[in-house]
This record gives structure tokens, sequence and C-alpha cells, in this order.
């Protein structure tokens, strides 16, 4: 028996006689009947703490990408395609739900025919994903958690890879450039929150307010939901147009009933997109968004978590072990089921919350851009005539706009998204 095929005897096959996926310890070579590949040095999580995945809705976009070109290709049409990954259980789970999500999208399989596939053979079973939360997680997430979540969400629409902007996707989730998610288009959007006034610190514009409004306005946010404590004046939001609601409760804790049916109510009533935050838009801003989801969505607490943590990285952390049980007995108020999914985590020593830890680590981040270029800063006077205008090393040249007010302090007013194309891909 040739090599390949003792391998292939050990893989999984997501179609027949033509795409495999295997865990290997070495590197094999391609041969005349076999390419192999191997996606785990290119789509790399960026980690909070101890969490590793799942990867994000860009890196499933690319590797859609990527594999749709391999199978389309002339040069690959009689040749078994293997995607194998490595025997490091971080990497090997992310690479499961990259092509067990490839087979809910475009093979048509549901989440528990892929997941059969990828635990078939001599595949053994996937490390779960935990949460971006310090300490002990209580609460993991399978691979086939993930699927179901990516299936749920494109049942309704939530994302089409046809006309998906992966560029803009990877622009406005930056902190530099407004850290900011769509969860449920049109609907909802989850953003860090803003600063009492734009600066850049450390090498990274911190943004006000009004560095959001034109953005909210191309995107018709009408309400703006704040869940932490008060640090910039809502008037801001209020006197630009648009309704803001504050519904505060402290970092990594539950959510009252109340909060969580007025936060239902907001987003019911409210004509257009709401944009969430809290101090990272990560534990308290994702607790509330899943409870949308499973309201009008009918999402369980495991794919609502899965759906929120691909669109937006590090959300919900620290959850409790008993969420399946509390979503699953509540209907309409299936809300309560993702109140449950944290519990308070406050470090009294330093008074730092969670938030305060996952913004700062993600603010740390180098910048990652997708070509060539320059990001340019300008400042304005109050009449808005140029004043300043100076560039940084290595974007595709987003403007970042700031505007010098009667106190003679630069304000932020806008972030302009990159007109780039999307970078080819190597078969």
């Amino acid at each position: 028996m040739k090599a390949e095929d003792s391998e292939l005897l050990g893989s999984a096959e997501l179609i027949r006689e033509r795409l495999y996926f295997a865990t290997l310890r070495s590197k094999p070579k391609s041969t005349a009947n076999t390419h192999y590949f191997c996606t785990d040095d290119e789509f790399i999580y960026e980690n909070f703490y101890a969490d590793f995945g799942p990867l994000n809705l860009a890196m499933l976009y690319r590797y859609c990408c990527k594999l749709n070109k391999k199978l389309k290709s002339f040069t690959l049409t009689r040749k078994r395609i293997i995607h194998y990954t490595s025997f490091d259980q971080r990497k090997r789970s992310n690479a499961a739900v990259l092509i067990g999500g490839y087979a809910v999208i475009y093979l048509k399989k549901s989440p528990e025919e892929a997941f059969r596939a990828l635990t078939s053979g001599s595949n053994a079973s996937y490390l779960p994903f935990r949460d971006a939360s310090f300490g002990n997680c209580t609460f993991n997430l399978t691979v086939l958690d993930c699927l179901q979540g990516i299936r749920k969400a494109l049942q309704h629409g939530f994302f089409d890879f046809e006309t998906f902007s992966v560029d803009e996707y990877e622009h406005y989730e930056r902190v530099e450039n407004g850290d900011l998610n769509w969860i449920v288009p049109r609907k909802l959007v989850a953003f860090s929150g803003p600063h009492p006034r734009s600066k850049v610190e450390n090498g990274y514009p911190l943004h006000a307010p009004e560095a959001y409004f034109p953005y909210f306005r191309k995107h018709n946010v009408t309400a703006v939901v704040r869940l932490n404590k008060k640090i910039y004046d809502a008037k801001r939001f209020t006197d630009a147009g648009f309704r803001h609601y504050d519904l505060f409760f402290l970092d990594g804790s539950t959510p009252s009933d109340g909060i969580a049916h007025r936060f239902l109510h907001i987003c019911e009533s409210t004509e257009g997109a709401v944009a969430v935050h809290c101090k990272a838009g990560l534990g308290r801003t994702g607790t509330l968004i899943g409870c949308y989801l499973m309201k009008h969505y009918c999402f369980t607490a495991a794919e609502a978590i899965s759906w929120i943590r691909i669109c937006r990285p590090g959300s919900v952390s620290h959850t409790h072990t008993h969420t399946h049980t509390h979503m699953s007995k509540n209907t309409h108020g299936a809300s309560h089921g993702v109140c449950v999914l944290q519990n308070q985590v406050v470090d009294s020593g330093s008074g730092l919350t969670q938030g305060d830890k996952l913004r700062a680590l993600k603010s740390r981040r180098p910048p990652r851009y997708s070509t060539t270029g320059a990001v340019r800063y300008q400042i304005l006077d109050t009449r808005g005539e140029l004043l300043v205008s100076y560039v940084s090393a290595g974007s595709f040249k987003p403007r970042v706009v700031f505007q010098v007010g009667g106190d003679g302090d630069p304000r932020q007013i806008g972030l302009t998204a990159p007109q780039v194309s999307c970078p080819s891909q190597r078969v």
C-alpha cells in the first residue's frame, strides 16, 4: 500500500475521492495524485489569555476562498486534495472548524454530518474552545457548537460570502480603526466603549463618540446602548441625532432580568441598527446581544456564543456550566439563558475590570495590514481647514481625521474605510 493511501485510510472524507482532512505528524509531499495543504501557520488566532479560537469570520472567508480555488483549479482536477493539520490540539480544532464550516456553507452538509466526517477514521476528539477571561474556564464550546452556530447564522442570512467585504471587516475590527463588528447585519453592531476625547496613546488612536458618527449614519445606526459606567457625555450622541440608553451592570456580572428585557425592548422598538458597547465591547456586550439572538432567531446558548465569538473574538467571558439548562427552560425569555453566561471578574487589588484588561491587551496588538501603503492622519482647524497631515507606516491608506476644537484639543471626527480589493490567494 502506498504511503499516501495509508494516510487516507485514517483521514476524514468530505467529498468522495476528492476532499479529505487529516492529522499528520510530519509535512507530507504532494504527489501526482494527491495535493496536500496546511493552514496552521496561515490563519492564526490572536489570543487574550489562554483562549485559542475559534478563528474569526474573515479567516473562515479566506479559507473558503482558498479551498474553492483549489477545487476549481485545472492543475488539481485529477488530484485528491488533503487539508492536513498537526497534532497541536489548538491548531487542530481551529482547522476542523474551517473545513467543517466550508462543508456547512458550500457542501450543504448539516453540522452533524460535517462533524461525523471530522471524527471518522482515526481522528480523535477535538479540544474544546474556552473563553478569553483569566483563570479557569467552566464552560467550553465544541467544534460542533461552532458549526451549528455557523449554520444558524447562514440560515438567517447573517453572512453571504458572495458579497462579504473581508477588507472592511478586517479594517474596522482593529482598535485603531474603531474596534467594531456586526453580529446581526443591519441590526446589532458591537464596539469598544468610546473615550471622552480622541487622542493617540502609545501609537493607537482612542476614539471619541464623534469618530463613529459618519460610520453610524452611513449604516443606519440610530441608537447606542452603553453597558459600562459613564465615561463620555451621552449628549454627544443625542445632540447628533442618535438615541442613547444606559443599562449599566458590573463587568463580568449577570445582568438582571429587567436589564435584559429592557435591552430587548430597545432593540425591538428601534428602527434602524443598534450599536452596543461596554468597556471592551466583549463580555457584557456579547451577553446581551446573545439574548437577542436566542429570542428572535432561536439560537441555543452555545450557538449564540459561537457565532458572536466568530464575529468578534473574545466575546462572552467566564461562562457558567448551567447555561444550556437555563436557556432551554424559557422560550420567551430565552434571553435569561444567556444572562447567566458571566460571573463577576474584578481585580480588587488594581481596580481593573475584565473589560479593562481585555481592551488593554487588544490595543497592544501590532497593526495588521492586508496591503501596502500608509495610514494618513489629518488635523483640521475649527473651520475644517487642514492644519497638519502626517503619515504612519504600512497600511492601505485609511484616514483618521481630527479637528481642533475651541479648547485647542484635537477631536477625532471620522474613520474611513479602506478602498482595496481582496488580495489574491495562491493555490
